[in-house]
């Protein structure tokens, strides 16, 4: 059975691999063995209660109940920008007009961004391409709405997603090109790796104070803005699903859009309620439902049939025993959406 749980340092090896398969543009997930190990170090001193509201993260991982493999991860910032800048362009529009001359011109443009600072982020969503099968990709990434809805009062007001943007096998950029490597005189996928690995002080030091107009981006690259990466679009469509919208803020690297949502109205979190396991034989036909437990330190999330009799959700030993409860103890549960489940 698929569950997801807290990251571990055994998963080390496994993240590193995963890394190698995501490629380019997921800053986030960077192939770097130290960046990654300093990653879980966080996420674990998070669950401990070690670190300032400004440093914590938490990561999960997907992994086989059998063999405890990590094969998918997923992670939450708590609060953005509240250590280091957080940067992103918004896009807006400057008015030129001159009454004399009849000339009326509205242009739109790009301004370097912190509007989104103190935001909890959804981030580093990434899925072995070997187990995109099923309804795997809606278990990694819905399962982190069930944790904040348990613990609520860990997370910010509004929430945010930066979708990956167009980039091409080779991580070549469009947007990139035509805007960054003005200012960064470097590989898009060098300037990804540098903020991937932390070290983003060049952000602030190089990118321009003044708005961009994007008239004068290349063709290419005007087509881009706000656009998804090919293999984003479920990602993007997931979250839109969920009640997440793009509201003018895209990537300062590859101009791909951030999504966003004040918490209390996603639809997993609104929509989900905490019902009692019971031991039975379920009910292979009934909805499938994100059901997770509400245990801080063990969380588990798992997709399942979820027959629920009398606000019971009826539960065989395995089930039980992949999501760390015992008859009677509290869960929480979501059913997926109904195109979700026809999916």
């Amino acid at each position: 059975m698929m569950v997801i749980r807290p990251v571990e340092y055994d998963d080390l090896p496994q993240l590193l691999d995963l890394a190698g398969k995501a490629g380019g543009g997921l800053t986030s997930l960077p192939a770097d063995s130290k960046t990654l190990q300093a990653r879980i170090e966080r996420a674990l001193q998070t669950w401990q209660g070690a670190l300032p509201r400004a440093e914590q993260g938490y990561v999960f991982v997907l992994a086989d109940s059998e063999d405890n493999r990590a094969v998918g991860i997923c992670a939450i910032e708590v609060a953005v920008g509240l250590q280091e800048p957080w940067y992103n362009f918004r896009v807006g529009t400057q008015v030129h007009a001159s009454k004399e001359l009849n000339v009326y011109a509205a242009l739109p443009t790009l301004s370097l961004s912190n509007d989104h600072t103190g935001s909890s982020e959804l981030c580093t969503l990434f899925l072995d391409p070997d187990y995109r099968d099923g309804k795997n990709g809606y278990l990694l990434s819905k399962s982190r709405f069930l944790f904040m809805a348990n613990f609520r009062h860990l997370f910010m007001e509004r929430v945010v997603a930066e979708m990956r943007g167009v980039s091409d096998d080779e991580g070549l950029s469009p947007f990139w090109d035509s805007v960054g490597s003005r200012f960064f005189s470097m590989a898009f996928r060098q300037a990804d790796f540098l903020s991937g690995t932390g070290q983003k002080a060049f952000i602030a030091e190089l990118m321009p104070k003044h708005p961009l107009y994007i008239d004068y981006l290349s063709a290419e690259a005007r087509a881009v803005i706000g656009e998804v990466h090919p293999k984003t679009a479920p990602a993007r469509a997931v979250l839109e699903a969920e009640g997440f919208r793009y509201r003018n803020y895209v990537d300062i690297f590859d101009g791909g859009p951030t999504l966003e949502c004040e918490i209390d109205d996603i639809r997993a979190i609104r929509k989900s309620h905490v019902c009692s396991a019971a031991l039975g034989e379920p009910d292979e036909r009934a909805p499938l439902c994100l059901v997770a437990n509400l245990d801080y330190h063990r969380f588990r999330v798992a997709l399942l049939p979820a027959h629920i009799e009398q606000h019971d959700v009826i539960l065989n030993e395995a089930q039980l025993s992949a999501l760390h409860v015992a008859p009677g103890d509290s869960l929480r549960i979501v059913t997926l959406s109904a195109e979700e489940r026809k999916a």
